[in-house]
């Protein structure tokens, strides 16, 4: 039984729902559903079923599908801001797209750019584009994505919002081995309010937080 939600860290989680051997527990206060840790993926599972996805930078079809993103981040920022595309995986198409609009971007990915040096600097905006669902500590990552933005810097969320807990056991996105938390709209509201962050959804499945500025 988990003590506290990896989300936000409110206590006393309840357990949600149990699927083919898998257990399922949901916050209270963030609405957050999540696997439990010891049920979680291991590293070469994950990298594993990574290299299956078809993530082309040059398919028309997915950058139509991470202008979801791009569009709306785009317009809080001024060209040539610095950026890193946390979790851009072996193709990292987002930060193509954001590099022809006129930004600078950096990549990290713990299996396709693990450079750590890069986790050291700060940036004026950072995206998430299908990464947050991975997350096996999401309060730690969230903490650690505050420290690299800078002040008035944005955090752009993109993952598919968990809606109706009737569809749960057959969702497709639940299906997805590496896919261990699963956030609702009230669950990003609750992400930046412990951060102090300000919080908007231009459209479902897309987040976007900005960091106080001094």
């Amino acid at each position: 039984m988990p003590e506290i939600c990896p989300v936000c860290r409110a206590s006393s989680p309840r357990h949600f729902m149990s699927i083919d051997q898998q257990d399922y527990w949901r916050c209270e206060v963030c609405e957050a559903r999540f696997l439990v840790t010891d049920q979680l993926p291991g590293r070469k599972e994950e990298q594993a079923h990574y290299l299956h996805h078809e993530n082309d930078p040059d398919d028309p079809r997915y950058r139509t599908f991470l202008s979801r993103l791009s569009k709306p981040l785009l317009e809080k920022l001024d060209p040539g801001m610095s950026g890193l595309d946390y979790g851009c995986g072996p193709g990292p198409a987002l930060a193509a797209m954001l590099l022809e609009a006129g930004q600078r971007v950096a990549l990290y990915d713990p299996f396709f750019q693990p450079d750590q040096e890069v986790l050291k600097q700060t940036f004026d905006f950072i995206t998430c584009s299908e990464t947050a669902e991975h997350f096996h500590h999401p309060a730690e990552e969230f903490d650690r994505l505050d420290a690299m933005l800078h002040s008035g810097g944005w955090l752009g969320v993109m993952t598919c919002f968990q809606t109706d807990d009737g569809a749960f056991a057959n969702w497709h996105y639940r299906k997805d081995p590496t896919h261990v938390v699963f956030y609702r709209q009230t669950t990003f509201y609750v992400i930046a309010e412990q951060r102090g962050w300000s919080c908007e959804i231009p459209i479902k499945d897309v987040v976007l937080m900005q960091k106080p500025g001094e």
